[in-house]
């Protein structure tokens, strides 16, 4: 069985089959289960500074998210210029924390940094467990609706013990 510790890496340090099994994960639960029909993949996958973290098991990736850094803030995200993701776990291993537990070592790695995310409305509590709090309206994004969340930056150290998951 493979490691189930979360992996991270960028674009150059993906394997083919790393990026693959990633890219199957979330057309499977994007277009097939929720039916989204706008692109999926873009270049933000393939930036040098984008992190791709996931949790495997025997049958490839149970849960994923990227992280991409843009230059400055973009409309929409607050001060952040990190943001996280396409977050998606596989139907087989939902409810078990695995999308917790990888947002808590992102957390651990980034929150010394504002950080945001555009969380589809029912996903709010997972978020919000990991120190996102909404902000703004509810819109819709791919025709799902969704809502601005925003981390406030912590010391390094408090963010290490506020990201620890038991």
């Amino acid at each position: 069985m493979p490691d189930s510790s979360p992996q991270c890496r960028t674009w150059p340090d993906l394997s083919l089959d790393e990026f693959f099994d990633i890219a199957a994960l979330r057309t499977e639960v994007f277009f097939l289960e929720q039916r989204i029909d706008e692109p999926e993949l873009d270049a933000r996958d393939r930036e040098p500074t984008t992190e791709h973290w996931w949790i495997a098991d025997d049958r490839g990736p149970a849960t994923y998210l990227r992280v991409v850094v843009d230059g400055t803030p973009q409309p929409g995200n607050r001060d952040a210029r990190t943001l996280i993701g396409r977050v998606v776990t596989r139907a087989d291993r939902r409810g078990e924390g695995l999308a917790r537990r990888l947002l808590a070592h992102v957390v651990e790695r980034h929150g010394h940094e504002p950080l945001a995310l555009h969380a589809q409305v029912y996903a709010q509590p997972l978020y919000a467990g990991v120190g996102f709090a909404a902000y703004g309206d509810e819109y819709l994004e791919a025709g799902i609706p969704h809502i601005g969340m925003h981390r406030a930056p912590t010391s390094p150290s408090a963010s290490a013990q506020g990201a620890r998951v038991g």
